[in-house]
This record gives C-alpha cells, sequence and structure tokens, in this order.
C-alpha cells in the first residue's frame, strides 16, 4: 500500500490540526481541516495558521486538488474558502452534510440557501490524490456527517477518535449517537493493523508532556482507554455517555456552525457592509 506524505499544522488556540497529505510521485495534495483564526471577543478572523498552510504548500511545490472537511467542526472555524482562492482544489466532505444543515438552520433560524460545497461524498467512494488510491468512510456518531479519509495507508479521522491516551470523541451534538459511534469506530479499527491514523484534535492526556496526532490501528486497538478490543459496546456506551453529561458547549460552536455548514464561506454583509453571527438565546 502507498504512504502519501503527512505534514500536520496545530493550532495551539483550537488544538485542532490541519493536515496536508501529499503523493510525492506527483505532487498532488490534499489539506483536510483548515482552521481560520477567530477571536470570539472581538469578532476578528486571522489567516494565521491558513497561510502556515499556504507557506508549506509553496514550499514543496504541491498542487492541491482537495480540500477536505471530516465534519461540520463546532470548535473552529474551516478556512476552506481562503486556501482554494490562493490554491485551488475542490471543497469537499460527506453528503450527511445535509442532515446536519436541517438541524442548524433551525436553530439559527436560516432559509438553508448556503453557498455549496463542490463535492459530496458518498459511503465508501473512491477518488485519487496523484497516483494514490483513496476512500470516503462515512463514520457517524460524532455528528451524523463525520467521514474518515483513507489514502494510502493513512486515515483521516477527524473527531472520531483522540490518541489512545486520550479515548474517544464526545457523541452529545445534535445527531450524535454514542451506540453509532462504537459502530465507526469498529469499521476504523478494521482496516489493517499498520494503518496510520491522524487525528483532529490533542489535549494531551494526564500524564503526558507533548502533542501527539499520529498513531496506528493496531495502538488504538490495544491501547485506547475509551474502545480498547477488551471494552464492550455497552462499556462504551456508558462511558461515553456518562462522560458527555459533563461536558460544556464549545466556546467557538456559534460561530464555527453557522460558517462550518456553508463550506466556510462567512455570513454575507448586511446593508452596512458588515457580517453578523447570530446568537440564539436560551437555545442551546
Amino acid at each position: 500500500m502507498n504512504a502519501p506524505a503527512v505534514t500536520g499544522i496545530f493550532d495551539p488556540k483550537t488544538n485542532t490540526i490541519s493536515y496536508l497529505v501529499v503523493d510525492e510521485k506527483t505532487k498532488h495534495g490534499a489539506i483536510i481541516d483548515s482552521v481560520l483564526g477567530y477571536d470570539a471577543a472581538s469578532g476578528r478572523t486571522d489567516t494565521i495558521r491558513a497561510d502556515e498552510m499556504i507557506a508549506l504548500v509553496e514550499k514543496e511545490g504541491v498542487s492541491v486538488e482537495w480540500i477536505l472537511e471530516t465534519h461540520i467542526h463546532a470548535d473552529h472555524l474551516s478556512a476552506a474558502p481562503y486556501l482554494k482562492g490562493r490554491l485551488g482544489g475542490k471543497i469537499a466532505m460527506g453528503r450527511h452534510i445535509n442532515e446536519v444543515g436541517r438541524v442548524f438552520n433551525e436553530l439559527f433560524n436560516t432559509d438553508g440557501a448556503s453557498p455549496a460545497f463542490d463535492h459530496l461524498f458518498e459511503d465508501g467512494e473512491l477518488f485519487s490524490l496523484g497516483n494514490l488510491a483513496a476512500k470516503a468512510l462515512h463514520t457517524p456518531g460524532h455528528t451524523p456527517a463525520c467521514m474518515t479519509y483513507l489514502v494510502g495507508d493513512a486515515a483521516f479521522v477527524g473527531d472520531t477518535l483522540f490518541m489512545p491516551d486520550f479515548g474517544t470523541a464526545r457523541t452529545d451534538f445534535p445527531g450524535g449517537d454514542a451506540k453509532t459511534l462504537y459502530h465507526s469506530i469498529k469499521r476504523i479499527l478494521a482496516l489493517p493493523p499498520s494503518t496510520r491514523l491522524f487525528t483532529g484534535h490533542d489535549y494531551k492526556a494526564p500524564g503526558r508532556d507533548d502533542f501527539r496526532w499520529e498513531t496506528t490501528v493496531a495502538e488504538q486497538r490495544a491501547n485506547n482507554v475509551h474502545i480498547s478490543d477488551e471494552k464492550t459496546e455497552e462499556d462504551f456506551v456508558h462511558l461515553r455517555q456518562t462522560r458527555d453529561a459533563q461536558l460544556s458547549v464549545p466556546a467557538l460552536m456559534i460561530p464555527s456552525v453557522q460558517v462550518n455548514i456553508r463550506a466556510g464561506t462567512l455570513p454575507d454583509p448586511e446593508a452596512n457592509g458588515r457580517r453578523y453571527i447570530k446568537i440564539p438565546i436560551d437555545s442551546l
């Protein structure tokens, strides 16, 4: 199985890792889970991490084919349109985004009309990255639209799995479900044991001093504190539901979801030329 070159760019404000994935033979690549900086206090955006990604792409001489989202992120804004404008590529995620859009269009009282993704993947859909074979896998549970992208020997799992010492994703967002997540993770862990897994976030588990975001199927199956081979479905669902009941709403959920269901496009300017984020009162 071919192995793409993978470089992660860590955003310390949101603990997000964005990836540049490259077929080294053709220099064709994909960007996965990009970050647009956002300061909630001032409402100001920045392109610090996106510009870091652009610099990396240009340094390596990569032609960007895809700008992929693993799901509609609730903890950071996507920089996909900014990157597309500078680098090209098609913005894509899974077709179940439509389910997530219906929920949040109702919450924010929008009409559902929004800029479209360039492509929506079906479960199991095959695509390519240069000469590398790739597959889009629907892995819901954290959200209904979560995708895992398998490129050669590397799988990009978004928020479905974290490092083995930290566990798994929350399932209390609209449409999330612990049992569904269990089966999605088992699907990922059925890949060959040597498959490299790249996580969407890292928060440093207690006792660990460094950030990490690469593991393997074998390591997850042996050591994941939530869902190793020794844990039953019942164990996992009880643990996940108990933990989720104690979690607070992500700090950037309201701006992130409004932007990300629009494929990363910021709200349209109003008559005064300014853009606005809606904040629903007593709704979350």
